[in-house]
């Protein structure tokens, strides 16, 4: 499979797994066009630092790079390379120093970088100047593991040690010396605040509840994945029973009969039967 994808992409060795962490998927902008045959977006969590990523590698909008959660991943590189890391601070190290974060840098054949654990936020981005190789399936590279589409293979596997990363030959100069402005970086330990416009079934939820979802303090919850963020906090009540399954948008906010809301986020369902509080 790996000279194949070679063979047909005219990609270059890139990078060698040797560390996989628990969850490091491949993601261009997303996959589109095809929610109404049961597929979802995918793409990245955190639209803004990967677009960032790919900006400082002089990569095009679209460009395939790589989201690293919780950290925990080791590759070395197999040729001289730009790279941007963006996102979360999960304890890069480039050669056991620590990489730079919001700017491109250079690595060379035999250099090391790794992601250690969080030390603040929990998505890193890395974009490699050309931009990362996967097997595109219905237009997209972007990975979801749950629908078994997109990454390395096109079968929507997280990288797994042993695997190598192919790049593709960068056409345009990374912005070497780049790097966002301050103001312009998020703060990932701040809390965050949820923007939420009343959804379809809000007038089904007691006054209570409804003054609730908007004046409290809200916890994520720890099985929070790429489908949803899990919420904890008071309890939400609905009147309605059951209802007819809808189509399901990116941030849509359902409530489960143990009314406590999941924002939904970029591998969500197509369609869903709880109702929609925003």
């Amino acid at each position: 499979m790996k000279d194949r994808l070679l063979a047909s992409s005219n990609a270059q060795a890139g990078f060698q797994v040797t560390r996989a962490g628990p969850l490091a998927l491949l993601q261009d902008a997303g996959r589109f066009g095809v929610r109404h045959l049961g597929v979802t977006q995918g793409g990245p969590v955190d639209l803004h630092a990967w677009a960032w990523a790919n900006h400082l590698a002089a990569n095009a909008w679209g460009t395939t790079a790589l989201e690293v959660t919780f950290g925990g991943l080791a590759l070395v590189a197999e040729r001289a390379m730009t790279l941007a890391i963006t996102g979360a601070d999960l304890g890069a190290q480039h050669n056991r120093q620590p990489a730079p974060y919001w700017q491109a840098f250079q690595v060379k054949p035999g250099d090391t970088l790794s992601f250690a654990t969080p030390i603040n936020g929990l998505r890193s981005y890395l974009a490699v100047a050309g931009g990362l190789h996967g097997e595109a399936v219905m237009g997209s590279t972007a990975c979801v593991v749950r629908e078994q589409l997109g990454g390395i293979d096109g079968l929507g596997h997280p990288l797994r040690e042993g695997d190598r990363l192919m790049v593709q030959k960068a056409t345009r100069q990374a912005r070497e010396s780049s790097a966002t402005a301050p103001p312009s970086l998020p703060d990932y330990n701040a809390d965050a605040t949820l923007d939420c416009l009343p959804g379809a079934q809000i007038d089904a939820f007691s006054g209570k509840s409804v003054f609730d979802a908007f004046n409290s303090q809200w916890q994520v919850d720890q099985r929070t994945d790429r489908m949803g963020v899990r919420l904890t906090g008071p309890r939400l009540r609905c009147h309605l029973d059951a209802m007819i399954s809808e189509g399901i948008s990116l941030g849509a906010i359902q409530v489960p009969p143990d009314g406590q809301p999941i924002a939904l986020l970029n591998d969500r369902q197509t369609i869903g039967g709880y109702p929609r509080l925003g």
